[in-house]
């Protein structure tokens, strides 16, 4: 049974959600849209995070050795070679599959060696600096090559994360394992989590190490340090290729918003996956939807779709990982989804995977004035294909009887469930999330008990 965005321990069924493992669960099909900030190894307690942070720094610097020393064919080689790496599957790829940099980027990514003296003299502090001095040199970039001087450690990491959580591991080989002895790219055999689509060896990474841009980054230098610093009023801003070259002639001003940022260390923290909003955002977007209209008027059905979206995605996290947002199309009706993988983390989750086969759990959004027969129908239509026989409809006002009648023939008929919350329940989810005595998952859960008991024995 295939489901959507479908993760390694969904594939292999192992129960865990995001908020219970140390790494970033990955994708099958597609890449996680993080990356590795090499300044959260620099600012961590961790000192082999500290450790691993003077690796990626000592062996990128060689790089500028092997300049000095006139090899410059031996250090455009071993950049290229660092440039992308698919194992640890970051980014924004949809094939799971990047390229490396031309001879062309990496010649001037290494003219900085030359060009800078500061840097041809002790070389880099903090490597991404080179997004300052670059062109077409970005976050990806930095993130792969910190993971390719890092594999080793990477390789001893996925390992024993797989042995934790029952994760199956294979024999395979990976081309891009650095020595930092030998200042070198070998090919190294061991053992790893596959893809199961490719083939391919995954490598688990750190969510500590991970952000959605580096905490050094041109947005950041220009916004908040070169135009209050440098920029003089009245003068034309300079558009991205004369800033770099400005850079390169004023490395000084590089150096001295590296340090500002150095300070302001405890403000830089790993991104996660999901964040949940605020208790009182929470509250401004339950009041919003009891307050609009049911239908489409003023285009009523889209701000109540995309405000249960960004509120039910909060109220059942940890419990739930949300999986996607969708819409489609049933006999001409446009149907919006909220759609969750079932990791099992409660027992009554645990229940509907073993009961009616429920892999992920499809939420389906409707701003009517009464709940009918045929929007049972269309999602029952729906559970058929892809997310087992349990599904839920969040919509504004308790259901008639006869509709409640019409769910609990279908699990007589054909065992499928499916449950209708409304905005009186959502009401008690807030709450809940707001007292933080509870979680508001059990407010679903006292639903499923409720339908059960309504069941015919």
């Amino acid at each position: 049974m295939s489901i959507i965005r479908p993760r390694l321990n969904d594939f292999h069924r192992i129960p865990v959600t995001q908020e219970d493992v140390d790494f970033a669960i990955p994708f099958i099909d597609e890449d996680i849209p993080l990356y590795v900030d090499p300044f959260l190894l620099w600012k961590s307690p961790s000192q082999q995070d500290n450790s691993l942070h003077l690796t990626i720094t000592n062996s990128f610097n060689f790089l500028g050795s092997l300049i000095t020393a006139g090899n410059e064919k031996q250090a455009i080689e071993i950049l290229i070679r660092a440039s992308e790496c698919n194992e640890v599957g970051l980014g924004n790829s949809k094939t799971k599959t990047g390229k490396k940099i031309g001879e062309k980027l990496a010649r001037s990514v290494l003219s900085v060696f030359k060009h800078i003296p500061q840097l041809g003299k002790v070389g880099f502090s903090h490597f991404e600096e080179i997004q300052l001095l670059v062109d077409s040199f970005s976050k990806d970039r930095v993130s792969d090559i910190a993971c390719n001087y890092l594999q080793s450690f990477l390789i001893d990491f996925t390992i024993e994360q797989s042995e934790k959580h029952g994760i199956p591991i294979e024999k395979v080989i990976l081309e891009n394992v650095y020595d930092v002895r030998s200042n070198k790219f070998n090919s190294e055999k061991t053992y790893l989590p596959i893809n199961p689509n490719t083939s391919s060896p995954i490598l688990f990474v750190p969510k500590r190490w991970l952000k959605f841009s580096p905490w050094i980054n041109p947005d950041d230098y220009f916004d908040n340090y070169y135009v209050k610093n440098i920029h003089k009023e009245g003068d034309e801003f300079p558009n991205r290729v004369r800033l770099l070259n400005f850079n390169r002639k004023n490395y000084d001003i590089v150096q001295t918003y590296t340090k500002i940022k150095e300070k302001q260390i405890e403000q830089c923290k790993n991104d996660p996956l999901f964040n949940q909003i605020p208790i009182t955002s929470a509250k401004g977007k339950l009041a919003t939807i009891i307050k609009l209209p049911t239908g489409k008027t003023e285009n009523a059905d889209r701000k109540y779709e995309d405000n249960v979206c960004q509120l039910m995605a909060s109220l059942v996290y940890p419990h739930l990982d949300f999986a996607a947002e969708q819409s489609r199309t049933d006999s001409g009706v446009l149907i919006r989804d909220l759609v969750f993988y079932n990791n099992r983390s409660l027992d009554f989750l645990k229940e509907i995977y073993e009961a009616y086969d429920c892999r992920q759990i499809v939420m389906e959004l409707k701003n009517v004035e009464e709940l009918t027969r045929d929007h049972i129908f269309q999602l029952n239509r729906y559970l058929n294909d892809q997310f087992g026989r349990f599904g839920i409809i969040i919509t504004r006002k308790a259901p008639l009887s006869k509709i409640f009648k019409n769910t609990i023939d279908l699990w007589s008929g054909q065992r499928r469930c499916i449950l209708i919350l409304d905005d009186s329940d959502l009401s008690m989810m807030t709450q809940v999330f707001e007292s933080k005595q509870r979680y508001p998952i059990e407010v679903i859960k006292k639903k499923y008990i409720e339908f059960i008991r309504a069941c015919p024995s």
